[in-house]
């Protein structure tokens, strides 16, 4: 992933939390900045803060590099729902989200 793909992704996922950059960067314990020169190609975060990151985010770095899921966040809230469902319910739910993809 290239820097811009980087930042590029923050912004999106950041946007479909529905926060500020400077309302993200206060949270993650950064100055009010912060996320903003990320965004704009100016740093990259240390690794401690990538990790801060994406526990702010609610995923996991390989879900924050998996460019292919639009809000993972939402996505782990949806598999955490399904756990408790039975096999029935579970093939339900499938033929529910294909049904949407088309």
């Amino acid at each position: 992933m290239t820097k811009e793909q980087f930042s590029a992704r923050l912004t999106k996922l950041r946007m479909a939390k529905g926060v500020s950059a400077r309302d993200m960067s206060l949270s993650i314990g950064q100055s009010a900045g912060y996320i903003n020169n990320i965004e704009n190609g100016v740093n990259l975060p240390s690794m401690s803060v990538f990790f801060y990151i994406c526990e702010y985010f609610g995923i996991t770095p390989n879900e924050f590099f998996d460019v292919d899921s639009t809000n993972p966040e939402k996505i782990n809230r949806l598999l955490e729902e399904a756990k408790g469902l039975d096999d029935n319910q579970i093939d339900m739910l499938i033929n529910i989200a294909a049904g949407l993809k088309r």
